[in-house]
């Protein structure tokens, strides 16, 4: 058996919220930061606005969605082009459910993804479907995550 092939990512976090006083108190800071890697331009991060965050920013609840719906849309859409299943458009709305605990903490209990998906033929649309399931198993992202991540997948064609 092959060895694993491993991959290390880097993204840097630089705060950018000292309002002249670091942390002076909780009320004195503000949460903005930047999120940075070699390549893609940065993303403009905060809190959760319940946390005192920026709406403006993505927060890290958001970045976790995306990064699960990404994740999942890239392996479908390989399990589909190997399968013979032509998808011509795919749309998700992710959505997720975090729970505060005691002390401070939290954590999610659950995301669903809600892909709309659209195939080039109506003899496609039950494959279509099935093939969450596969790109499920997959996806690196969702394998990485201790809650589950649900599907709600549906298939059209175009017209």
């Amino acid at each position: 058996m092959p060895s694993a092939r491993k991959h290390v990512y880097e993204t840097r976090v630089v705060w950018t919220g000292n309002r002249g006083t670091g942390t002076a108190s909780y009320r004195d800071y503000a949460r903005t930061h930047d999120v940075t890697a070699d390549g893609p331009p940065p993303l403009a991060g905060s809190a959760d606005r319940a946390f005192r965050g920026d709406r403006d920013r993505w927060n890290p609840e958001q970045l976790l969605l995306a990064a699960l719906s990404q994740c999942h849309m890239l392996s479908y859409l390989h399990v589909c082009a190997v399968n013979g299943v032509v998808v011509t458009a795919y749309t998700d709305r992710a959505t997720g459910t975090m729970e505060e605990t005691a002390g401070g903490a939290g954590h999610f209990t659950e995301v669903t993804l809600h892909p709309a998906v659209e195939v080039a033929s109506p003899t496609m649309t039950a494959a279509a479907n099935a093939l969450h399931e596969e790109a499920q198993r997959l996806c690196f992202i969702a394998n990485s995550v201790n809650f589950p991540v649900h599907h709600e997948p549906t298939a059209t064609t175009g017209g």
